[in-house]
């Protein structure tokens, strides 16, 4: 079957049972379907300020929680009809549960862990019942027991939050969350799900922003998922589709001007042997070349300093980049890299970055992406990267790459997954719909 019988084949199979819902997020479903038809990338997101490079001096503040949550164990992708209809019967699931009155508001107050008695236990209790996170059973309903502390640490993991079991604000905000807004998010997520995932083919790679994970799909399912490290609010990662041409070892970090302005130029006044440290070169255009010159001749605290210079990093331990950088064209400068900062990676929440998306382990992506060239392994990405040689790796044949923001999606074992809408698009996208 040709690709474009295959997509309208799909259309007509999704165009029948959505009809069933009527409408979605206040958007007709014949509408959402034409707009499933057209050609092309999805729009482009955009963010409060532009999407650059990582920002590798300002750390996460020392408040956020850690967490090791675990990533989903099923292959099957999130971008396929078994992550598209599971999301499609989350909704009618959800829908009932509003028919029958929903849940309870649980009151905020001190953490709750497992041995403690309080009135809002049975609040707790109920509400992950509702939702199927425990089954009812019998015993003290004010006890906080074994059974609800597992209870809790499914729904954390659903939540994307730390799977310490215990019932803390975060926890509670999250259960507090009314089920009206947990359909609309599912509706509107589904939305964009129709949007993108009949396009893609049996090879490709899917950046969940909102998710803050990479998925590697080979033949339909998925070879390789890993963590990442996304934008932060004012720095937002795009939503973008485009075709991964080739992969950097020892990769260069040409700072962007916006980076260089709000990140390193308080660094470089505050320490005059910063970039010297850092690895970091002054460079000028002069007589029809680029020339490098010394960082004590330049006078930092001149106006637009930053835009007679440029600054850029040597492959390094400290490099900004990490040791891999995966290319594709897009307009925004973003691309996926390594970084030199792994511990982000086990916290819960992992919008750090400037606008480019950190790959934890990501040399087993590069290893994947290069794979069909005859001349490239991981062997021999380790032993270029171990000496210091900067290359650049051309894949055997582009791979699409799909660049989507996802805060409620389904696993194929029908595990419904909810994420904050930390850059705000689903209150706007949900705004416009109605």
């Amino acid at each position: 079957m040709s690709q474009s019988r295959t997509l309208r084949a799909k259309m007509t199979n999704r165009s029948r049972a959505l009809k069933r819902f009527g409408k979605i997020g206040g958007f007709d479903i014949l509408a959402l379907l034409a707009i499933f038809a057209c050609a092309g990338t999805p729009a482009a997101a955009s963010g409060a300020g532009e999407p650059q490079w990582i920002d590798p001096w300002a750390p996460p503040s020392a408040a956020a929680e850690a967490a090791e949550a675990p990533l989903a164990k099923s292959n099957v992708p999130t971008l396929s009809d078994e992550g598209f209809w599971p999301v499609v019967r989350a909704i009618a699931a959800y829908k009932e549960i509003a028919r029958r009155g929903g849940w309870g508001r649980i009151p905020d107050g001190e953490r709750l862990e497992q041995g403690i008695r309080d009135a809002r236990v049975a609040l707790i209790r109920k509400r992950l019942i509702a939702t199927g996170d425990m089954a009812a059973g019998s015993g003290d309903p004010l006890l906080f027991d074994r059974g609800l502390a597992e209870g809790v640490r499914r729904f954390q993991a659903r939540h994307g939050l730390p799977l310490d079991g215990t019932a803390g604000h975060a926890t509670i905000a999250a259960m507090n969350v009314p089920v009206a807004a947990r359909i609309r998010q599912l509706e509107v997520n589904l939305k964009r799900l129709n949007e993108v995932a009949p396009k893609v083919g049996q090879r490709y790679v899917f950046v969940n922003i909102a998710g803050q994970e990479v998925e590697a799909v080979e033949n339909g399912r998925i070879a390789l998922r890993k963590r990442v490290i996304v934008g932060k609010e004012d720095r937002q990662t795009p939503e973008y589709s485009s075709r991964i041409n080739s992969v950097t070892l020892n990769p260069y970090w040409n700072v962007p001007q916006s980076i260089a302005v709000k990140d390193l130029l308080p660094k470089i006044k505050a320490d005059p042997r910063f970039l010297e440290r850092m690895g970091i070169r002054v460079l000028k255009w002069s007589n029809g070349a680029e020339r490098e010159v010394s960082s004590a001749s330049v006078d930092w605290s001149s106006p637009a300093v930053t835009s007679r210079y440029r600054l850029r990093q040597d492959p390094s331990r400290l490099n900004s980049l990490g040791t891999v950088k995966v290319n594709f064209p897009n307009p925004y400068s973003v691309y996926l890299h390594d970084t030199p900062v792994k511990s982000l990676f086990s916290r819960g929440a992992r919008n750090f970055s400037s606008g480019c998306v950190r790959v934890e382990g990501v040399r087993d992506l590069a290893a994947w992406l290069l794979a069909g060239t005859g001349s490239w392994n991981r062997a021999r990405i380790d032993a270029t990267i171990a000496g210091g040689e900067h290359m650049d790796a051309a894949l055997a044949a582009p791979v699409p790459i799909y660049m989507l923001y996802l805060t409620a999606w389904v696993d194929s074992d029908g595990t419904v997954n909810f994420r904050n809408d930390v850059y705000r698009r689903d209150t706007k996208q949900s705004a416009l719909s109605n």
